[in-house]
């Protein structure tokens, strides 16, 4: 898959400039989106399947858990994804539940796997996680009984630094690993675009008798995963990011095949073996693997708008290609930021950052790592000024220009070009109107916001 094609772009639907409330561009064109980190754009193929169910649903009624027009029995529908979620987490079949929310999913791990002892009892994450993380973290220590601030280590960057080293990671998992019962961090880091060294981490967790979770919401669809091979405990993410399956869509759980022999501690009927399931049985038999842990029927109507993203995935080659498209795509946008005037390389960014204080004069760096094996499709901007509301302007601005990007508070924007359906004239775009809304401010231009 070429840099300069972006093949499957015309299967998905790209909101206008018109439709995003752009007043600065022609508003019949397509928008400048690099918000597929945060939310996926509409694949044509997951409207058209949701819109099927709706008519099997209309047609059928109850019927559409045991037959179905289309070979998509309700009872059985996460079998159509399941597959397709193994292959993109390089994981076995069996290993893959589609299924509930994300941060659900998390207590529902952690209820599982987190057995803390009076000597083993704290749990490694990054500094800054997703919020959600933190508080179900927080609360599940809680839950045993523990303080968080005592039970909880939390990864952060050396001083004057944005992201984690991995020897400084590991280091802790060795000097630390004999009070440890679980590790959970990342896969790529929300805020930065961190993608973390999966494999070594969990090596290293696992060489200390901790137990390794992974929470892959930015991970899943963005890089290449080999979930099964890299020995990792359990994993969990959510689809309508990278996954485009929609806003809430659908979830799910990786549990690896050595832990089939332990009965699900939480037990619903979806769990239950389907061949007798619906004979309500008053004794749970699980499924083996990680669909036993299943809870309640999927959301037909979820499940269905994320195949239609995966066939598209299936379509593109899985993550092989995509990953090498992303590589390239990433690295363009990257290259046209360093060229900017007001570009800071991350080794000034510190002493910049301090120096702002006191100049109004706009300026970013790039906290994203510069190593693509250490990152995804995603840059993550760092503004500075003596403008505390420089990022919020500039965000406003690159909006009215139709560049759809995710603000984070409280210095922080994320581009991600997507290699299902951004192109160059995207990246290009993004560099252009930021060139133009910095020289804009730097001026004391208020028409720039």
């Amino acid at each position: 898959m070429a840099l300069f094609d972006a093949p499957f772009r015309q299967q998905f639907v790209i909101p206008t400039n018109e439709q995003v409330g752009a007043t600065r561009v022609k508003g019949e064109e397509p928008s400048t989106y690099l918000c597929g980190n945060s939310l996926g754009l509409l694949p044509k193929r997951a409207e058209a399947l949701v819109q099927e169910e709706f008519r099997v649903w209309g047609s059928r009624g109850v019927q559409g858990h045991h037959n179905h027009p289309h070979g998509r029995e309700w009872m059985y529908i996460t079998d159509h994804v399941n597959p397709l979620l193994a292959e993109l987490l390089g994981a076995r079949e069996a290993e893959v539940a589609c299924m509930g929310t994300l941060t659900a999913n998390l207590h529902l791990m952690m209820n599982t796997f987190y057995k803390p002892t009076p000597d083993r009892y704290k749990v490694v994450c990054e500094s800054k996680a997703f919020p959600s993380d933190q508080y179900a973290f927080a609360s599940q220590v809680q839950l045993h009984g523990y303080n968080p601030k005592d039970a909880i280590i939390e990864l952060s960057p050396r001083q004057g630094e944005f992201t984690l080293r991995e020897e400084d990671i590991l280091n802790v998992i060795e000097e630390k690993g004999s009070s440890i019962a679980l590790v959970i961090l990342s896969g790529v880091q929300y805020y930065t675009g961190q993608w973390f060294p999966i494999q070594s981490i969990t090596k290293a967790a696992k060489t200390q008798g901790c137990i390794c979770g992974w929470d892959l919401a930015h991970a899943i669809g963005n890089v290449p995963l080999s979930l099964h091979d890299w020995d990792v405990d359990w994993a969990v993410w959510c689809s309508y990011k990278y996954l485009n399956s929609g806003p809430g869509g659908i979830a799910g759980v990786y549990v690896h095949e050595k832990w089939d022999t332990e009965k699900p501690r939480y037990a619903g009927w979806w769990g239950h073996d389907p061949a007798t399931r619906f004979l309500m049985p008053p004794t749970f038999s699980p499924i083996r693997g990680a669909q036993g842990l299943q809870l309640s029927n999927p959301s037909v109507l979820g499940v269905a708008s994320l195949l239609g993203s995966l066939q598209v995935f299936k379509e593109a080659g899985m993550m092989g290609p995509l990953r090498n498209r992303s590589v390239e795509l990433t690295a363009h946008l990257e290259t046209l930021l360093f060229h900017s005037a007001y570009f800071v390389p991350q080794h000034e960014a510190a002493a910049k950052a301090a120096a702002s204080a006191n100049s109004p004069r706009p300026a970013f760096t790039i906290i994203t790592p510069v190593d693509p094996n250490s990152r995804g499709a995603q840059l993550s901007l760092a503004f500075f000024s003596s403008d505390a509301e420089l990022m919020p302007k500039v965000h406003k601005a690159l909006c009215s220009y139709g560049v759809i990007s995710d603000e984070r508070q409280p210095d922080v924007i994320r581009l991600a070009p997507i290699p299902l359906y951004n192109t160059i004239q995207d990246c290009e775009n993004a560099a252009k109107y930021l060139e133009e809304v910095l020289a804009a401010l730097d001026e004391g231009d208020s028409t720039a916001i």
